[in-house]
């Protein structure tokens, strides 16, 4: 078993400036700043839980479910046996994004928490398509329902998926593979009140259409949940800016340090669902404090912009970037 301790940490190495034949001097800075000062939090239990509770729970509304008529109920059960496959994707990502890097894998395997929060949100919306081709099949076909069975094993469901979200509640603001479990499980709890709503709508009505449409509804709710984790997740698979980092501002702060003329070739991108990398290159004419700002700027992006790895490139001179071009044609700002 390999364990992973992320502790404060600066890694700070700057090259001697090297004269080319083009006259262009540049210097490079590496900085890497890890993690919060208390670690990441361990959800090993908090899925092992989920996982046990749920697929014991869909695996009983499914049989009762079949058995009552109700396709408001199976079309839940199968809905949290998604959420089971969905909870083991997500704890799965969790262990491999804190794997070591290797020689071929000089990152690990963080982005393995970027994979899973994706294929979380494609399995809800294959969960969705199935439910609403279901729910508009039997208005046609209308079937009796056992209105009674229906509340109360909704009525389970909703203490169950309320239980489960509470042990993700903590870390959803912080990880998206951790948001994508947690919204899981607060729509199956919204879920499961609509049940138990339809009923009791049928019950006293007698009216079964009833059972179509809350499945419609349930259908609704899960695409509205997974909507923003899909777009957020496909974001960060594209390495796109981390959702609530600000690139602008990214941009305003490296070019206010002191000494620095230009900032070109300015990339953000989230190497997992907790960790954020930056790369830039800084133009900045005079030396001599040059290791002292690199360990400057990247304290202040970690503490600003929660970015943990930063790399930063002097350049000496303004007219030419080893890019090739002019710095203007790598800025993005």
């Amino acid at each position: 078993m390999v364990i992973d301790h992320d502790h404060d940490h600066e890694h700070n190495h700057n090259h001697c400036d090297h004269s080319h034949d083009h006259a262009h001097d540049h210097s490079h800075g590496h900085s890497h700043h890890h993690g919060h000062s208390h670690g990441p939090v361990d959800y090993n239990r908090a899925f092992a839980i989920g996982v046990a509770l749920n697929i014991s729970f869909a695996t009983v509304e499914a049989f009762y479910g079949y058995f009552a008529g109700s396709l408001a109920l199976v079309a839940d059960a199968g809905h949290n046996f998604s959420d089971v496959l969905g909870l083991l994707l997500a704890w799965g990502g969790s262990r491999l994004a804190k794997s070591r890097p290797s020689v071929r894998r000089t990152y690990g395997l963080r982005s393995s928490s970027i994979l899973a929060a994706l294929f979380n949100a494609v399995i809800l919306l294959v969960a969705v398509g199935a439910i609403s081709w279901e729910a508009i099949r039997r208005f046609s076909e209308p079937a009796p329902v056992a209105s009674m069975t229906i509340i109360w094993v909704a009525l389970i469901g909703i203490i169950i998926n309320t239980a489960t979200a509470l042990l993700f509640v903590s870390g959803r603001k912080e990880d998206l593979n951790i948001r994508g479990a947690y919204l899981h499980m607060a729509a199956d709890a919204a879920v499961s009140a609509g049940v138990v709503v339809a009923g009791i709508i049928i019950l006293y009505t007698g009216w079964s259409w009833v059972d179509p449409v809350v499945s419609l509804v349930i259908a609704a709710v899960i695409l509205i949940g997974t909507w923003g984790l899909l777009r957020e997740s496909v974001d960060l698979a594209l390495h796109a800016v981390p959702g609530g980092i600000d690139p602008q501002a990214v941009h305003a702060y490296l070019a206010s340090l002191p000494g620095v003329t230009a900032v070109h070739d300015l990339h953000i991108w989230g190497m997992s669902t907790t960790e954020t990398a930056l790369t830039a290159h800084l133009v900045k004419p005079t030396s001599g404090d040059d290791d002292e700002l690199i360990a400057r700027a990247s304290k202040e992006l970690h503490e600003r912009f929660t970015i943990k790895h930063t790399t930063l490139q002097w350049e000496r001179n303004e007219s030419t970037c080893p890019s090739g071009g002019s710095c203007e044609e790598h800025s993005i700002l």
